[in-house]
């Protein structure tokens, strides 16, 4: 999807934000579309149907997570978290709730662009036939096949669904939670022993340099993103 006239909602009840904001989108193409509160959000959603929401933590009205869970009911677009710096509690409940990936505030604006791009990426879908790919790591979730640099990786079947579930999210933040639910099932939830083992176990075949990943990243106290990148040209 271009971003050429993607509608963008952004739900902050800090004008000089939200001017901050509009400027930047539509400086880039997007069409903007604003709200104060969390009935104002929603009732825009309604009526914009936006390709991506941008949502601060608090608004004049409520909690932002009271918003997420609101849009949830018939949005499924992504939604963009704008939290202060160091409440990972909020982030981990806003993720938890909904949200698609959340941005530290002050944030640059760059890294907001950007963040959005890999959102609108991900709205025009994942064609399920042709292989996923990120650098020198290739995954045909048709076949189940995963290479690096064309040689083939032999992964665990909890492996490779903890891949697979990064895989299907690309870019996006999955909490612990997340993946615990969605790789080993509920009840799972609190397990993270398993998590950080599987994910150690993942890297060490996977990466290059495990100490240092290049795919999948920690987001501390939050959980882990699969990060998209360009393959090196040969």
């Amino acid at each position: 999807m271009s971003r050429q006239g993607a509608r963008v909602l952004v739900a902050d009840d800090d004008r000089a934000t939200r001017r901050l904001l509009r400027t930047a989108l539509r400086a880039q193409g997007y069409s903007v579309f604003e709200a104060a509160t969390t009935a104002a959000a929603v009732a825009g959603a309604s009526a914009v149907r936006p390709d991506v929401i941008i949502l601060d933590i608090t608004l004049a009205d409520g909690s932002g997570i009271d918003a997420i869970h609101r849009l949830r009911e018939f949005v499924r677009r992504p939604i963009l978290i704008l939290s202060p710096s160091g409440d990972e509690a909020a982030k981990v409940a806003a993720l938890d709730a909904g949200a698609d990936d959340y941005l530290t505030t002050p944030f640059g604006v760059g890294e907001l662009l950007a963040r959005l791009r890999v959102m609108l990426r991900h709205v025009a879908g994942i064609d399920a036939v042709a292989p996923f790919q990120t650098g020198a790591l290739v995954a045909d979730l048709t076949r189940r096949d995963v290479t690096i640099d064309g040689c083939a990786v032999r992964l665990t079947a909890t492996e490779y669904d903890l891949l697979k579930a990064l895989i299907l999210a690309p870019g996006s933040v999955l909490t612990h939670r997340q993946l615990l639910r969605q790789v080993w099932g509920r009840g799972y939830e609190t397990a993270s022993h398993l998590l950080r083992v599987n994910i150690s176990n993942l890297r060490r075949k996977i990466e290059r340099d495990p100490g240092r990943p290049a795919y999948i990243l920690t987001e501390l106290g939050v959980g882990y993103r699969l990060r998209v990148v360009a393959r090196a040209a040969p």
